[in-house]
């Protein structure tokens, strides 16, 4: 199984790779922009992330910039609705506003306020349906 973190804060994307690192593969970028590169590569590569955690204020790209160009990709892959990445965005910020575009502009599967909880994280996980088995 393979993950995506996408922070530009080196602690969260550290605390975020930790927790998923027992289930799997997990690749770290720094802002939208990679995140769009290694999100595009993991397609064309026919090895896709099963969940992507992405903050959503970032310098260069942001995630919600970021998300909506990833369900573009999808679509250009033809990846039907159902099969499409799980995508968690997670802020420093409880605003309406950005849990409304994150959901209805981006198509986002969740969303988790920082500070980063680890059972709230691996709750929002389990509600998405992503099993996390133990990485042998």
């Amino acid at each position: 199984m393979r993950f995506l973190v996408v922070d530009d804060d080196f602690e969260t994307r550290r605390l975020v790779q930790k927790l998923l690192r027992p289930f799997g593969e997990v690749d770290v970028a720094t802002d939208g922009e990679e995140a769009v590169e290694a999100f595009a590569r993991s397609l064309k590569e026919s090895e896709p992330y099963a969940l992507v955690t992405m903050d959503i204020l970032m310098p260069n790209v942001d995630g919600q910039q970021a998300l909506r160009e990833i369900r573009e990709i999808e679509k250009d892959h033809g990846v039907a609705d159902a099969d499409q990445v799980k995508v968690i965005m997670i802020s420093g910020l409880d605003n309406s506003e950005e849990l409304h575009d994150a959901f209805f502009l981006g198509d986002a599967t969740g969303y988790i306020v920082k500070p980063i909880n680890h059972e709230a994280l691996l709750q929002e996980i389990a509600k998405l349906g992503v099993p996390l088995p133990q990485k042998s």
